[in-house]
């Protein structure tokens, strides 16, 4: 049998700024990847929930659920204010919310959440309650770094010395800014290449030195070849 694809929709959250509700249906044998992002998440199985970490590789999505996944995905740097733990902590890992909070209020969290009528409009609601507005300085390292200028750059630009903005790096997105960037540049390339654009120039435009560079970049952090990722290569974004 051939395997079934996964249902997937989101939408930008009207509470929390740069975040992203979103929900997932894995289909049977789906084994579509979760990809670097430089984002973290809060998810709900529909039992309880988890915070994903930033990942550094792809990450199998059925291995946590066999059933429906609603998530909140923040902006890169902004949940690690929210959860109280430098990204760097949760980097490459699912871990249970109650592991960072206390219990009795991850129960009542997670009892909000099932009671609601869409668990996205839940989580939505669950992070509004705490989030905090996003670090302008961050949020000017993401920018900068995903429209592909250099790290030295970017430091310079704010003030800042090479060993401050790793540290800084290291606690709000999980890896130093020479990740972050190479993990920007993937998601421009796959922005790319799932829109037509030729392998070629996907290559010249997300700014790899070629179409091989971006072949060993897309097999290093995604697993799997980039013609495997694009539309009907059966990878889905979520998780």
């Amino acid at each position: 049998m051939e395997p079934q694809p996964s249902a997937y929709r989101e939408r930008p959250s009207a509470v929390v700024d740069g975040a992203v509700v979103w929900t997932r249906v894995l289909g049977d044998g789906d084994e579509a990847p979760v990809l670097p992002d430089g984002c973290m998440d809060v998810l709900w199985t529909g039992e309880r929930l988890l915070v994903a970490g930033p990942d550094t590789r792809g990450h199998p999505a059925g291995a946590l659920t066999g059933g429906p996944i609603s998530g909140i995905r923040f902006f890169p740097g902004t949940a690690p204010p929210l959860l109280g733990v430098p990204a760097r902590e949760l980097l490459d890992r699912r871990v249970p919310l109650a592991d960072l909070w206390p219990a009795g209020r991850v129960r009542a969290l997670a009892a909000a959440v099932a009671r609601a009528p869409d668990p996205m409009t839940g989580l939505e609601e669950l992070a509004g309650r705490t989030a905090a507005p996003a670090d302008p300085v961050l949020r000017h390292i993401v920018r900068r770094l995903a429209a592909g200028a250099p790290v030295a750059a970017t430091a310079d630009e704010l003030g800042l010395g090479a060993r401050r903005l790793h540290r800084m790096s290291l606690a709000a997105f999980g890896y130093g800014p020479k990740m972050l960037a190479r993990v920007l540049r993937l998601q421009r390339a796959l922005t790319l290449a799932r829109g037509g654009v030729p392998f070629a120039e996907t290559a010249f435009r997300a700014g790899y030195a070629d179409q091989a560079h971006l072949a060993r970049e897309v097999r290093e952090l995604a697993g799997r070849p980039l013609r495997r990722l694009v539309p009907g290569g059966g990878q889905v974004s979520g998780a």
